[in-house]
């Protein structure tokens, strides 16, 4: 009740002025029956306060509602079966919010759980190179320079997942979008990356375009470029030697494809290689898969403004595609 005359008290007042000031000109008019006209005031009252009653018990929910403090979100829907238009569109207001709400909720929720299982996995997965440098390390007289080195890559590698699996989430604060020569971009990454080569028996060959530049973020780009070769390398090693790297002019726009002769994706796979922490079946072969590096290529591609396809055939080998100038960044979308 309190609510509803802060709400209405303005008008009330304004109300009870009107109809002195109406009265005061009847008496200035020469109308001089105060009898008359306190029935008429006092009728004025009266109705006016009925009328204000009614409007009160109408939507005297809707005030309880506003009036009262909640214990949870759910108590805020409950059904107070609203009878004006007024509480229908409030009642609507509240379920649209708590639904916005609980879509936000379940999408945070989504996203917490993702971060655990990937930091569960990649503790995991990087006690294994540690506890074969520490064997390596145990064994001095003996010891392969050339192994330890291609364990501290593993970690290395590792570091880097999950140290850009974190900035993605605040990607727009960490990327700059310039001109970029895409061809010393391969180069430089492949450069970086020659270890796992030479370890992998797996080398790349290139056919680039010296010319092609395009409109990226470097440090993201080599991101995918490394997870895409590391790919390449890693289901192609004992079943071919080669895995090529091709920059070319299709459509007025430059495409970037990394093609490996490895084991390739089955079928049932292929609509899921792009979700997070999805392996499949060569994942639960190769241990060392996360499900996390085409999902990062994607996400990466998808807010740097590329398209990014992938084709493979099992026993052949896959391909996978950058598309560069067909969509805008993610800072021009937003």
């Amino acid at each position: 009740m309190r609510l509803f005359i802060r709400e209405h008290g303005s008008l009330i007042a304004f109300t009870l002025l009107q109809w002195v000031a109406l009265l005061g000109l009847i008496w200035l008019a020469g109308f001089r029956s105060l009898r008359i006209l306190g029935y008429v005031w006092l009728l004025g009252v009266v109705s006016f306060a009925a009328f204000l009653t009614l409007f009160y018990l109408r939507r005297r929910s809707m005030y309880r509602r506003l009036s009262q403090s909640l214990a949870s979100m759910e108590e805020a829907l409950v059904d107070h079966q609203p009878s004006t238009p007024a509480a229908e569109a409030f009642a609507q207001l509240l379920h649209d919010q708590y639904r916005m709400y609980q879509d936000r909720l379940h999408a945070y929720e989504q996203r917490q759980q993702r971060h655990l299982t990937f930091i569960n996995q990649w503790v995991h997965q990087m006690k294994t190179p540690l506890s074969v440098a520490d064997l390596l390390l145990q064994e001095e007289e003996t010891l392969a320079v050339d192994s330890v080195r291609e364990e501290l890559d593993r970690l290395r590698a590792g570091l880097q997942m999950i140290l850009y699996t974190s900035r993605l989430e605040a990607f727009e604060q960490d990327f700059r979008i310039e001109s970029l020569p895409l061809s010393e971009l391969v180069q430089q990454v492949i450069k970086e990356n020659k270890r796992l080569f030479i370890s992998k028996r797996v080398f790349p060959r290139l056919t680039l375009a010296p010319e092609a530049q395009v409109m990226s973020d470097a440090k993201w780009l080599g991101f995918v470029l490394q997870q895409l070769l590391t790919n390449a390398v890693r289901y192609s090693s004992g079943r071919s030697e080669h895995l090529h790297v091709s920059i070319q002019r299709a459509g007025g726009v430059w495409e970037l494809t990394i093609k490996d002769e490895g084991v390739g994706i089955p079928p049932a796979d292929l609509p899921r290689v792009f979700e997070p922490y999805y392996t499949g079946e060569n994942g639960r072969k190769y241990k060392e898969s996360t499900g996390m590096g085409l999902y990062l290529v994607r996400e990466i591609c998808r807010k740097l403004g590329h398209a990014v396809t992938l084709q493979s055939q099992v026993g052949v080998g896959t391909k996978v595609t950058i598309t560069f100038g067909r969509r805008q960044p993610y800072t021009n979308v937003r």
